[in-house]
């Protein structure tokens, strides 16, 4: 994917999850705050299992996947 087209889907995907306001507030507060993603994710996870975040990754994929189906008319 070329960079555009990371953040054109980065942008649908956030306005897909927290509507469109939220989305644009979530980029304004990126911007404003010094952030670092390595640190940041390094303790997205620090309260879970392996098997928790490999169950929710399974599950996540299949909601993915029924979602995808459900697009394309497909069961």
């Amino acid at each position: 994917m070329t960079d555009t087209e990371i953040k054109v889907a980065g942008m649908q995907l956030l306005a897909e999850k927290l509507g469109l306001v939220e989305a644009e507030r979530f980029v304004a507060l990126i911007q404003r705050e010094p952030f670092d993603y390595t640190k940041w994710q390094e303790g997205l996870f620090a309260n879970l299992s392996v098997a928790e975040i490999d169950a929710a990754a399974r599950a996540y994929q299949v909601q993915m996947k029924e979602e995808n189906q459900a697009e394309h008319g497909e069961r």
